[in-house]
C-alpha cells in the first residue's frame, strides 16, 4: 500500500498535467453543451484513481490509467444516459458515437495519443477566441487546461469564488451557444489565433511572476503551468512557430531569475541588488536554445525583442555591466511595432541607467495624463526614482506614496515604504 501523502502528490501533479487533456477529449465526445458533465467525468476519474491507488499502489503509467477510466465512463454514459443528456450526434465527426456497433471503436480513436495532443491544443485555441475577454481566457485556461479549482483561481486573483464562477459560466455559455469545439485553426487563421494563445500564456506567466492581487509575489504553480502550455505548442510541428520559440525563450529567461527576486522572508529584491549566482543557469541555457530556434524565418515579434532584452540581463555579470545601449535599441524596435505605454515606461528605466534622470524624465513626460499609466503603480514608482536621483525629494516621496496606494502586493508596498524612508 502506498503512503497517502505520496498518492496525493501524484494525483495533484496529474490533476495539473492530465485533467486538461481529459477535458479536451471529453468536450469533443460529449459536445460543448455538456461541459458540466465533462468536468464530472474528469473529477470521477481522479477520485477513482485516488481510491484505487491507496490499496493497489500507483500504476506504471498513471496518466494512461486515468485516460482509460475516463474513456470507460464516457462509453457507459453514452450507452446508458444518452437520452437523459440529449447528445447531439448530428455532425459527421460524432455520428459514429450514436450506434452501438461503432461506439467503442470511435471512442478508442478519440483517446489515441496524437488525438489527445491535438484536442488539447484545440482547446487552448478555443479558450483564447477573440470574443472571450483576456481575463476570462486566463480563467478558463486555468480551470479547464491546468486543473485549478475555482477556489484556487479565486485565491490567485484575490477575488471571490462567485466572481470566478460567473466568469466560467459566461465562457461555457459562449462555448455552448456557439458550438465551440477543440480545434486547431486552419493555416490562414493560425497566425492571428496563435498570437492570441501566446499572449494569454504570456499574461498567465506574468501573473505567476509578479502576482498583482496576492500576498505572495511569485506563484510558482502558475509559472509552471505557463511553461507547460507553451511546451505543448512547441511539441507540435504546426504550432512550433518562431514566435512560439521566442515566447518560450522569454519565459525561460524570466523563470531563471525567480530564485533571486525575493529574500528568504519574501521581501522584494530589486534587479540591481539580486545575487545572480542564484539564477538558474540551466533555464538560461534553455532560453538561449529557444532563442536560436526563434531566429529561423523572417518573423520578428514582440516576444523576440522582449526575449532579447531579458537575455541581456541574464548574461550581464552584474547590474553595472548591463549593456543598456543594446537594450535601448530593442525597446526602440518594440515601439516601432506598436506604441505601447508600458514599453515607453520600461524604456525610460533604461534611459535612467544609461543617460541619466533628466532624459528619463523627458521620455516619461510623454505619458503624462495617460489614463492607464495614472492607475499603474510602476509608473509612479519609476517617476519617484527619477525625482529622487534629481534631488527633488518631496516629489519623489509623493510619487512613491501614490505607487504604494496603487499596488495590492504587500511585497511591493514594503519595497516602496523603504524607498520613502530613504528619501
Amino acid at each position: 500500500m502506498s503512503k497517502p501523502s505520496h498518492i496525493h502528490q501524484v494525483v495533484n501533479h496529474l490533476f495539473r498535467q492530465a485533467s486538461g487533456k481529459m477535458v479536451a477529449v471529453l468536450v469533443k465526445i460529449f459536445g460543448p453543451e455538456n461541459y458540466s458533465l465533462v468536468e464530472d467525468v474528469v473529477q470521477d476519474a481522479l477520485l477513482t484513481g485516488l481510491e484505487t491507488w491507496k490499496f493497489n499502489g500507483i500504476p506504471d503509467n498513471p496518466e494512461a490509467w486515468l485516460f482509460r477510466v475516463a474513456k470507460n465512463k464516457a462509453i457507459d454514459i453514452i450507452r446508458k444516459e444518452k437520452h437523459h443528456y440529449n447528445f447531439d450526434f448530428s455532425d459527421t465527426e460524432r455520428l459514429a458515437l450514436s450506434t452501438e456497433y461503432t461506439l467503442a471503436t470511435t471512442i478508442d480513436h478519440y483517446w489515441q495519443e496524437q488525438h489527445i495532443k491535438d484536442d488539447f491544443l484545440g482547446m487552448m485555441f478555443a479558450c483564447c477566441l477573440p470574443e472571450i475577454s483576456p481575463e476570462n481566457q486566463i480563467t478558463i485556461m486555468l480551470k479547464s487546461l491546468c486543473g485549478f479549482s475555482t477556489k484556487e483561481i479565486a485565491r490567485a486573483f484575490l477575488t471571490t469564488e462567485d466572481t470566478i464562477s460567473k466568469r466560467l459560466y459566461r465562457t461555457k455559455e459562449y462555448f455552448r451557444t456557439n458550438h465551440i469545439k477543440p480545434r486547431i485553426p486552419a493555416p490562414d487563421q493560425l497566425p492571428q489565433q496563435l498570437h492570441a494563445v501566446l499572449n494569454c500564456i504570456y499574461l498567465l506567466f506574468n501573473e505567476g511572476y509578479s502576482a498583482t492581487q496576492n500576498n505572495k509575489l511569485v506563484r510558482e504553480d502558475i509559472i509552471e503551468q505557463a511553461l507547460f502550455l507553451c511546451q505543448q505548442l512547441l511539441d507540435n510541428a504546426y504550432t512550433r512557430q518562431p514566435r512560439t520559440c521566442a515566447l518560450m525563450a522569454l519565459l525561460c529567461f524570466h523563470a531563471a531569475r525567480v530564485a533571486g527576486r525575493l529574500t528568504p522572508d519574501g521581501a522584494l529584491i530589486p534587479l540591481a541588488a539580486q545575487d545572480r549566482r542564484q539564477w538558474d543557469q540551466s533555464l538560461i541555457r534553455a532560453g538561449n536554445d529557444w532563442m536560436n530556434k526563434a531566429a529561423s524565418g523572417q518573423d520578428v515579434s514582440p516576444f523576440h525583442l522582449e526575449a532579447a532584452i531579458a537575455y541581456q540581463h541574464c548574461i550581464a555579470p552584474d547590474y553595472a555591466a548591463t549593456n543598456w545601449k543594446i537594450i535601448l535599441t530593442y525597446y526602440d524596435a518594440l515601439l516601432s511595432l506598436a506604441h505601447d505605454p508600458v514599453v515607453v515606461l520600461n524604456r525610460s528605466i533604461v534611459l535612467l541607467e544609461s543617460a541619466g534622470p533628466q532624459q528619463a524624465l523627458q521620455a516619461l513626460q510623454t505619458l503624462e495624463g495617460h489614463r492607464q499609466m495614472a492607475r499603474y503603480y510602476l509608473y509612479h514608482a519609476v517617476l519617484g526614482e527619477i525625482y529622487k536621483r534629481l534631488g527633488e525629494k518631496e516629489k519623489a516621496v509623493a510619487c512613491f506614496k501614490q505607487a504604494r496606494v496603487l499596488t495590492t502586493s504587500t511585497q511591493e508596498q514594503g519595497f516602496l515604504a523603504k524607498k520613502i524612508a530613504e528619501c
